[in-house]
């Protein structure tokens, strides 16, 4: 009995001897924390010093994609790329904000590191779908209503946008209600609803209220077009309608479902 005690005590001795498990793996875990911690400050400084301090990576050059009216020049000029400063640092945000404030024709840019001395513009314009007539210019309305551009010379394709609002009667009253900008966005609706080979022959879009919009085509023929709702009806209901009266010089599709034509 007594020989037995000893041999287990001998045992819970030998069991006790060094510290806990459990603290044993805490010391190798902070040891190992340590080591890494020590790793990455070594490691860190020269990685930081190589994109802050070095000159090896630094804005140098710039690249222009996608201007079509604008020149890469031009772009270049309004982006104001801090040359000579770490290619990290350049604040893109900054000078994607600056583009399109100071160039109303830039639709969306992205704005890219080209690691390790360029930064990418890459540029998408906005695109007229209609013009405005503003004394011997012509003022460019996007799809989406935004006048963004004066130019000396209309494009060529790009229907007028005539504003004949009266200031009296229904005309006045539809002109109170919705203002001008959203019968300017009516119109823009109707000429991007046309049908592609009358969108080529319109000459003009003319608004006199919001449900009276009408086009003048290049060669003297005039459709009724309304409002700018149901617009796809009405471009299938024009097109099958130009066609059965080939000859006719008035078409109105205002009401799709009862549509008319006459004259030649």
């Amino acid at each position: 009995m007594a020989g037995s005690t000893t041999a287990e005590r001998g045992e819970r001795q030998q069991e006790s001897s060094g510290p806990p498990p459990r603290l044993r793996s805490r010391r190798a875990r902070l040891r190992a924390i340590v080591l890494l911690g020590l790793a990455l400050v070594f490691l860190g400084i020269p990685t930081v010093w190589l994109f802050y301090g070095s000159d090896w990576l630094r804005a140098e050059h710039v690249s222009v994609s996608g201007a079509r009216v604008l020149t890469p020049a031009q772009v270049e000029a309004a982006a104001e790329v801090p040359f000579g400063k770490p290619l990290i640092s350049v604040d893109t945000d900054a000078i994607e904000t600056r583009l399109l404030r100071k160039l109303p024709r830039i639709d969306s840019v992205d704005v890219v590191r080209s690691w390790p001395h360029g930064i990418d513009l890459k540029v998408v314009e906005r695109t007229p779908v209609l013009v405005v007539q503003k004394g011997g210019k012509f003022v460019e309305v996007d799809d989406d209503g935004v006048r963004f551009a004066t130019v000396s010379e209309a494009p060529k394709g790009v229907p007028a946008l005539e504003l004949t609002l009266p200031r009296s009667g229904s005309a006045a009253a539809s002109l109170r209600r919705f203002g001008e900008p959203r019968l300017v966005r009516e119109a823009v609706g109707v000429a991007r609803a046309l049908p592609a080979a009358v969108a080529r022959e319109t000459q003009t879009v003319k608004v006199r209220s919001y449900d009276a919009i009408s086009l003048q085509l290049r060669d003297g023929r005039t459709v009724v077009w309304g409002s700018s709702e149901k617009g796809a009806a009405k471009a299938r209901t024009l097109t099958a309608l130009m066609k059965a009266s080939p000859d006719a010089g008035y078409f109105d599709v205002s009401v799709p479902t009862a549509p008319a034509s006459s004259g030649s």
